[in-house]
């Protein structure tokens, strides 16, 4: 079972989108034909702020390193009903600015742990 990604982003620096893969054929009358490529047609991705004090980054931070980017975790973005799997392949440096510490990463959907 994946692990649970339980840190909470900041609202400001939080952005995310959605894409949806899709099939098409082109006609020579203008027409198109679409449809949903595969089962998990739909899929996220989220660009991440976080701030806390030197431990919680450094929790977050080592978190992200145990899954190298290529071992799922379980996530929940905000108005989802349930977790999902997603993975953080790039995550910057942490900044400071007084006893405040920033990082961002980017958490891509996956369907497989």
């Amino acid at each position: 079972m994946a692990d649970t990604f339980t840190w909470s982003p900041t609202v400001a620096g939080t952005s995310g989108s959605t894409s949806q893969r899709v099939r098409k054929a082109q006609f020579a009358d203008g027409y198109v034909q679409r449809v949903a490529d595969g089962i998990n047609s739909k899929s996220s991705s989220f660009n991440l702020q976080f701030i806390g004090d030197a431990a919680t980054i450094s929790a977050i931070m080592a978190f992200l390193d145990a899954h190298s980017g290529a071992i799922a975790f379980n996530w929940t973005p905000l108005l989802w009903a349930a977790p999902a799997l997603f993975t953080c392949e790039k995550y910057s440096q942490p900044t400071r600015d007084g006893d405040a510490y920033t990082i961002t990463a980017t958490f891509d959907q996956t369907f497989a742990p």
